[in-house]
């Protein structure tokens, strides 16, 4: 069976529908700015060019993704013993690993595969969000609906970035110089603080619920000035005569 796209294509237009079939992916150009970039990149590849050649990129992947999910129970599980909170540093310590590495490990040894890649990691990530999200919900460390709103906005900010990847071929792989690598350092920092103080303030709020609201409004904010600056230089650029 067709699909709804060739469908509407083969009725509206036979040439477009020509260009659709034949179309080919773009690589399009990763901005990634974050504070540690260049540093990390270095290291990356410095990694990757040693890795025993039994090691594949998709193994990595998988192994992001298991330990994002482990992060994720290590938190629900620190309810109960605040002891897995330092299993969870470890655990996100693997995430970086797996996540990072395995793009790069594809590129220093030639054998990338952009589609699939593509496809892959990132619908991986979103699976990985929810799990790690989803753990802080039941840790009880961070209250449920203030959770539900980070993966909201995370997901918001990744559709605009896909969107933009898209439109206008540029991958963002960060925003004002902050990127998935400050976001595990800085959860990692978090856990061992919560050691201390789970709650600040006399008491009054859970230090993590004031690191969600503070995430929150950060996202929010991305969020608008890079929809609203997108969608203006695509206004720009499809100007109507």
């Amino acid at each position: 069976m067709a699909s709804p796209l060739i469908e509407f294509c083969e009725q509206a237009n036979p040439v477009v529908l020509n260009e659709v079939r034949q179309a080919k992916f773009q690589n399009a150009n990763r901005v990634q700015r974050s504070l540690v970039a260049h540093a990390e990149k270095k290291a990356l590849i410095w990694m990757a060019e040693r890795t025993p050649d039994s090691i594949t990129p998709d193994q990595l992947t998988v192994l992001g993704f298991l330990a994002q999910v482990m992060a994720g129970a290590s938190y629900a599980l620190a309810a109960s013993n605040r002891t897995w909170l330092l299993a969870g540093i470890g655990f996100l310590a693997l995430n970086w690993l797996g996540d990072s590495l395995d793009g790069t490990l594809a590129r220093v040894r030639q054998r990338q595969r952009p589609r699939y890649g593509f496809y892959v990691d990132h619908m991986v990530d979103s699976f990985g969000a929810l799990g790690l999200i989803g753990g802080l919900a039941l840790s009880g460390y961070m209250q449920p609906y203030i959770a539900i709103g980070l993966l909201v906005g995370f997901l918001l900010l990744s559709i605009q970035s896909y969107l933009a990847t898209y439109t206008l071929g540029e991958f963002r792989l960060s925003f004002w110089s902050f990127g998935p690598t400050e976001l595990r350092i800085l959860l990692a920092v978090g856990n061992l603080a919560l050691l201390r103080w789970p709650v600040v303030l006399k008491g009054r709020f859970r230090l993590f619920d004031i690191g969600g609201v503070i995430g929150l409004i950060g996202m929010a904010v991305m969020l608008i000035f890079f929809t609203a600056r997108n969608a203006r230089r695509l206004y720009r650029e499809e100007r109507l005569a």
